[in-house]
């Protein structure tokens, strides 16, 4: 904005571009700009302290602050709306707090700009000694710049960082950044490169005496084999252990020493902040629970309190990931239904909805009476391998839930990962005796916490309302759930599936076998505990009904409750 210009320039971007990001200290915003700056883009303005005094201090211009205020002042008026982008340092950390009170009043969205000072491009020794000194510690780094747990987990850069290179593979440090550029950086002088810190004259392309398309056809691309990694930066950056937890560019480097493959030792130090942090959030943020031979990984962007879930859970917990483990994300926040690709929908009994599109399925969580008014959205992959739950905030705070994915039930999510694995969930009691699993069938009321008494003295009781049935190439296996039922016991334990028994009450013992095929089949369907069903789950479950009504023992069960049933039973376990 220093530039007469500006207006004129500004005008032909925004006309010629889809999108731009404009970042500015806000004291030469004037009326007819912010008139302006009301098409479609991202607009930062700079925020250095809460009052005049440290504001100039920082600026070092005397009223900037004022300046500042006023420019927002044109953009709020003109209906502009704009993102405060707070800059901390040490001379204005003491107000970072004010800072962001401050924000929340002049803008609808607020963020903290990377929470580091890189040096000056001119190498000046004065300003960069100065810049040095205004460094945060490592520590308060860390604190402003938290790496979420979804990132931790997938091994990404922080959210903040600049760059986009959390590891170079090989020995040309700009490919990455070059082979996925979006978009382009133009400084006042005509420069064009991939990067704004790009700072080196022989790594811009000279607008004035070319063309654009030359530019980012031919000229960018060939940077990629430009800067290389030296001896300096395979014996320091290149093979360090702390890479994956570092904010370190080759541009960064270049700002701190003139080198591209020097390390920047405050980095350094900010790294390894971040490596403690994050295993500290691993402690907290992070838990492992098993079911049937399946591991789920549940992350969280708020604390895992130890009484978080209900004490069924404490059953099924385990320290490690396994060899088959599901990831699922929960995140204290809801987005709008305009935030989300829905697809097509093929799946609405209220209160959910189901959409599918090219590479996953979104579950809306609404009210019966609002279908606009959504209190969960969940998103998964296709073969519900990773799931990302977004739930409101106070949910979050809850313990003693009874369901990992907060829903009224984890079947809804199990019954569809159990599907892929020839399994299912049956209505049903279960108990391990001998070595033997047998699994007692019934809706509610049938008896089935009933039998689990009669029989607690014979055996380890899986659960008294839901279990799983396996199939593997070896044969059935019979698994506990944390189902809530009668009974507080549960256990994570499996044993191979004996026999099925479906339960009726009477005033004999006896044990009937079914040996109709379309009774067992039928029987079997109607005592199944359904996901959200889509067409793609009925027909892998259709499959495994139809393998276990063929390849399991599946009885009718007459009980008293005299316990005599005990004894007709033994032949099955004895």
């Amino acid at each position: 904005m220093l530039r007469e210009d500006f207006i004129e320039i500004f005008d032909y971007i925004t006309q010629k571009s889809l999108t731009y990001t404009l970042n500015t200290n806000g004291t030469l915003i004037t009326p007819k700009i912010a008139r302006l700056m009301r098409r479609k883009g991202r607009k930062m303005v700079a925020l250095y302290g809460a009052t005049a005094e440290v504001h100039d201090y920082v600026t070092r211009n005397p009223g900037s602050f004022e300046a500042a205020m006023q420019g927002m002042a044109y953009l709020n008026e003109a209906g502009a709306n704009f993102i405060i982008q707070i800059v901390p340092m040490r001379a204005n950390f003491h107000q970072y707090n004010d800072m962001l009170k401050l924000a929340e009043s002049l803008s609808d969205v607020s963020r903290g700009s990377a929470p580091w000072l890189w040096f000056s491009a001119n190498h000046s020794q004065t300003r960069n000694r100065e810049i040095a000194c205004q460094r945060l510690d490592p520590a308060d780094v860390i604190k402003l710049d938290k790496p979420s747990v979804k990132n931790l987990l997938m091994n990404k850069a922080p959210s903040k960082d600049f760059s986009i290179l959390n590891k170079v593979d090989d020995e040309r440090l700009f490919s990455k950044c070059i082979n996925s550029r979006k978009d382009f950086h133009i400084d006042p002088y005509g420069q064009m490169s991939f990067c704004c810190f790009i700072k080196d004259p022989s790594l811009r392309y000279d607008l004035r005496n070319g063309t654009f398309k030359e530019a980012w056809d031919e000229f960018i691309p060939s940077l990629s084999e430009v800067v290389l990694g030296d001896q300096e930066y395979f014996d320091n950056c290149g093979s360090c252990e702390l890479r994956s937890n570092c904010r370190w560019c080759p541009v960064y480097s270049y700002l701190e020493h003139g080198r591209y493959t020097a390390k920047v030792d405050y980095l350094c130090q900010v790294a390894e902040e971040n490596r403690k942090f994050k295993e500290k959030m691993k402690l907290t943020h992070l838990q492992y629970y098993q079911i049937a031979d399946i591991t789920i990984r549940l992350s969280a962007d708020f604390p895992l309190l130890e009484n978080r879930f209900d004490i069924r859970f404490k059953e099924f917990k385990v320290d490690h990931p396994g060899n088959d483990t599901i990831a699922i994300h929960l995140a204290p926040h809801v987005p709008g239904k305009s935030d989300i690709n829905l697809g097509s929908e093929v799946f609405r009994r209220p209160p959910w909805a189901i959409y599918r599109n090219r590479d996953s399925w979104v579950y809306l969580g609404t009210s019966e009476a609002n279908n606009d008014n959504l209190y969960n959205v969940s998103i998964y992959n296709l073969d519900y391998s990773k799931g990302t739950i977004f739930i409101h905030p106070h949910v979050a705070k809850l313990l003693g839930m009874t369901s990992l994915t907060t829903y009224p039930s984890d079947q809804i999510l199990l019954a569809q990962v159990l599907a892929d694995r020839q399994a299912c969930i049956m209505h049903s009691s279960g108990i391990i005796i001998n070595g033997q699993g047998l699994l007692f069938v019934g809706h509610s009321e049938a008896g089935k916490s009933t039998m689990m008494k009669l029989l607690r003295n014979h055996g380890e009781i899986l659960c008294d309302d839901r279990n799983i049935i396996r199939r593997y190439p070896e044969g059935y296996r019979l698994y506990g759930t944390w189902g809530a039922g009668e009974l507080p016991d549960v256990s994570s334990a499996s044993a191979p599936l004996r026999a099925i028994f479906f339960l009726e009450k009477a005033n004999t013992n006896e044990v009937i076998e079914i040996t109709d095929k379309i009774e067992r089949v039928s029987k079997l369907l109607s005592h199944l505990v359904k996901a959200l069903v889509t067409e793609e789950w009925w027909e892998k479950i259709f499959t495994l009904t139809d393998k276990i009504t063929s390849e399991v023992p599946i009885y009718r069960l007459k009980f008293d409750k005299s316990g005599d049933v005990v004894d007709v039973l033994k032949p099955f376990y004895d």
